[in-house]
């Protein structure tokens, strides 16, 4: 404990007595101090989020520090469209989706120098990024579907002529057509 009666607040930096303290990481903080450093939310020792030197409530530490993407941070199942920048986060910017122009599909016609390229960049694929779709190694970033851009992963992807498609937009372009399909939970109907 220095000399002066307690330790330093994280917060204000200022003295804090035995009666108004509040320990968290080894640290002490004010009651009055300690607060979400973004919405400013008291906080307890139930609703606290560390990082490094700085304290969040959950919600703001998941939305600055937790993973982003499709069903994070919204709770729930839900899709958050918060971007973050209110947190000083900067948004990525994606490449738009461009559909593969490769007019031979075949494997061995995309091997340039012994590397393999992209098919829908046309750019080389190393080791690292590779992802091995449809008969091709593709870019992770470039493994999207040719129709509505959706990522894909080994379980969810379906090729067809050297490109790949997300399985929904499979069944609606190559999938069977006609009365009795598509009508719920897989089930063929009749009419008499």
């Amino acid at each position: 404990m220095p000399f002066g009666g307690g330790n330093k607040c994280g917060c204000c930096q200022k003295t804090v007595y035995f009666a108004e303290e509040v320990q968290c990481e080894g640290k002490s903080w004010h009651k009055s101090c300690f607060l979400c450093m973004v919405c400013k939310k008291n906080l307890d020792s139930t609703t606290v989020a560390v990082h490094v030197d700085e304290i969040y409530c959950k919600s703001c530490y998941g939305k600055k520090y937790g993973p982003k993407g499709y069903g994070f941070g919204g709770g729930a199942g839900t899709l958050s469209m918060d971007t973050g920048e209110g947190l000083g986060i900067k948004p990525e910017v994606q490449a738009p989706h461009r559909p593969t122009n490769n007019p031979n599909a075949s494997k061995f016609a995309q091997k340039a120098g012994g590397s393999d390229v992209c098919p829908r960049c046309g750019k080389t694929v190393y080791a690292a990024e590779k992802v091995i779709g449809g008969g091709n190694s593709w870019h992770k970033g470039c493994f999207r579907c040719a129709k509505c851009g959706k990522g894909l992963e080994s379980t969810t992807v379906a090729d067809r002529d050297g490109e790949i498609f997300c399985k929904g937009c499979y069944a609606k372009n190559f999938g069977p057509k006609g009365f009795g399909f598509g009508q719920g939970a897989g089930a063929l109907a009749h009419s008499q």
